[in-house]
Parts: C-alpha cells; sequence; structure tokens
C-alpha cells in the first residue's frame, strides 16, 4: 500500500475537527441549523489553513443522506465519495488551469441539469481569483440566479484579484492564520495517533515554522 502523507491522511472530516477556523466552522454549521445557506461561499486566506477542507466538510454536510447537517454522517456513499474526491454532483475545479471563458460556459451548460443524486450540484473552485475578466463576467448572471440545486464555493489566496461584483453575490469567509499553540497541539494529536514518539521542544518548532499553516506544519511533520 502506498504511504499517505500525513496532511492527507489526517484531514479534517468534520466542522468540529478544523483547527483555528472556529469562527468559521460555527457559522456553516448555523447556517445550516436554521436552513439558510447561501448559494455561493468565498473562502479567503493562505494557503494551508483549511479553505479547501472547508469546502468539501460543507458539501458533505450539504448532501449526506442525513442532512442538510452541520454533523455529516460520514460513512453513507455520499459522504465517503465527496471525501474521496468521487462524487459525480460534487467537483472541485484547478481555476488556475481552467481561467477561460470556455470553461465556464461549459460549466454554465451543466447547471441545468439536476444532480444524478445528491440534494446539491456544488462546484468547489480553488485559486478562483485566476480566472480571466471575460470568464468572471460569464459568471455574474449565474450567481446572480443560480438553480435552486446549484452552490458555489469559491476559495482563493488573492481576494484582492476577485472583482468586487463578484464579491457582493458571495457569502464571505476570512480564514486566519493558525496559532502555534494550535497547531502544535495538532500535531502532538496525529504524533499520538500514529503511535510515534517526540519531544515538546520539536513539536514546537515545527509549530512555529509553519507559519500559520496547518498543512505546511503536516508537511514539516512528515
Amino acid at each position: 500500500m502506498s504511504y499517505v502523507v500525513l496532511a492527507r491522511k489526517w484531514r479534517p472530516m468534520t466542522f468540529e475537527d478544523l483547527v483555528g477556523q472556529e469562527h468559521v466552522a460555527t457559522t456553516l454549521a448555523n447556517a445550516i441549523a436554521i436552513n439558510r445557506v447561501a448559494h455561493a461561499f468565498l473562502f479567503t486566506g493562505v494557503r494551508g489553513v483549511g479553505k479547501t477542507t472547508s469546502a468539501r466538510i460543507l458539501a458533505k454536510a450539504l448532501n449526506c443522506v442525513n442532512g442538510p447537517t452541520a454533523t455529516p454522517c460520514l460513512v453513507c456513499p455520499q459522504c465517503t465519495e465527496i471525501t474521496a474526491g468521487l462524487d459525480m454532483d460534487v467537483q472541485e475545479i484547478d481555476a488556475a488551469s481552467r481561467t477561460g471563458v470556455d470553461d465556464i460556459r461549459e460549466l454554465q451548460e451543466r447547471l441545468v441539469y439536476r444532480p444524478q443524486r445528491d440534494r446539491f450540484r456544488i462546484y468547489i473552485v480553488d485559486e478562483v481569483h485566476m480566472l480571466s475578466g471575460s470568464a468572471w463576467n460569464a459568471f455574474l448572471k449565474t450567481l446572480e440566479e443560480p438553480p435552486p440545486h446549484v452552490k458555489f464555493i469559491f476559495a482563493t489566496t488573492e481576494v484582492a484579484k476577485v472583482p468586487v461584483t463578484i464579491l457582493s453575490r458571495c457569502q464571505r469567509y476570512d480564514f486566519k492564520l493558525i496559532a502555534a499553540s494550535a497547531v502544535a497541539a495538532r500535531l502532538r494529536f496525529v504524533l499520538e495517533q500514529e503511535g510515534i514518539q517526540a519531544d515538546d521542544g520539536a513539536v514546537q518548532i515545527l509549530a512555529r515554522e509553519s507559519g500559520g499553516s496547518m498543512r505546511d506544519a503536516m508537511s514539516l511533520l512528515d
């Protein structure tokens, strides 16, 4: 069996698992609980602080067989397939490689179709600031009047490059740098689960060197 890096193996599966982003987890969980879930989200923050992870958790929360729920079961086909990146109704798009208007129009043509199985068709668009101006313009109408079965989750490290016309149509969540103490606690938990001994001083050094990025901390730990 091939080795799975720690950042993937110990990626948070629920809102409760998110480290250092409690404000995001609580707000999203409350929105689901009172059935006031937006049609478009913008997750912004530096790399490795949980934006894409949170997008996947939100997708599971909305599409779980027991949902919409702030506590997805993690065992139904929807949850397991979203976790594995295999759910046909939840698509992750890298805007860095699909920046043109033709890519967006191709996506828009698919929006009219209802989900094959899930409750919502969800599009997670990473590095969304990389989209071209014409691609953004093509997106505007869709974001103004999206089909009721479609949700968009945009993630970006450079929110200043996202047009104001797009920002005004999204519910924005700002992800913070993660405190070194929180990073260290998570590293200690992972080490205990892996059965690996480590000095507290070593763990503290890794936490400080991560610069507030949990993914960087996990990579350093590896």
